[in-house]
């Protein structure tokens, strides 16, 4: 789809600003245009099975009502939601009947609901979700990331600790130079307290 199209309708213009601010690109060939296909490629490139050589994520948006993944994976897969089937009933032999349902995609018919679902789905589950991932294509998992400020806010709170012992210590050492040595001692005779000298 060309930036004509996309500025067209107001929708249209407001994905098509997201696409520019994200750095998402509109691959599609002419003949996937054609049969109504969109295909964006993404900034983020596939980081499974620490692949060096990845490629940029890609998905797709079909006129069927699809909208998939097209090359993170063994194949593709629908990023569309599931919804549960209404159940279906086969009779067997000995005359019972056997309740079966599935999980079946929700298509999105129309081409902007399918844009604007695609855009919110690719914010969600590739830039927030691969947010530890520096430009360079390095890949942090977010146990390694916890791990690392876990240990720096240990240390911070040690490093506190430390400090609050050290100024409480000082205050006291401070109070004990003051202080002279008149030692206060009392006795308790019959109930009568008396203090000695």
């Amino acid at each position: 789809m060309n930036r004509k199209e996309y500025n067209s309708d107001s929708r249209y213009a407001k994905v098509l600003e997201q696409m520019d601010l994200l750095g998402i690109m509109d691959i599609s060939t002419t003949r996937q245009h054609k049969n109504g296909t969109i295909v964006w490629r993404l900034p983020i490139k596939n980081t499974w099975w620490g692949n060096k050589n990845a490629s940029f994520i890609e998905v797709a948006s079909f006129s069927t009502g699809y909208v998939r993944n097209q090359n993170s994976g063994y194949s593709n897969y629908q990023l569309n939601k599931r919804c549960e089937s209404e159940p279906e009933y086969f009779k067997l032999a000995n005359g019972d009947y056997r309740k079966f349902t599935t999980r079946a995609c929700v298509l999105i018919p129309i081409e902007i609901d399918r844009l604007e679902y695609m855009m919110k789905y690719v914010v969600k589950n590739y830039f927030i979700k691969n947010a530890n991932q520096v430009p360079n294509g390095d890949f942090y998992p977010k146990w390694m990331y916890e791990s690392a400020k876990g240990d720096a806010d240990f240390h911070e709170k040690r490093s506190d600790e430390y400090m609050n012992k050290f100024a409480n210590e000082s205050q006291y050492a401070r109070k004990l130079e003051n202080k002279t040595c008149n030692p206060d001692v009392t006795v308790i005779v019959n109930g009568q307290k008396y203090k000695v000298i």
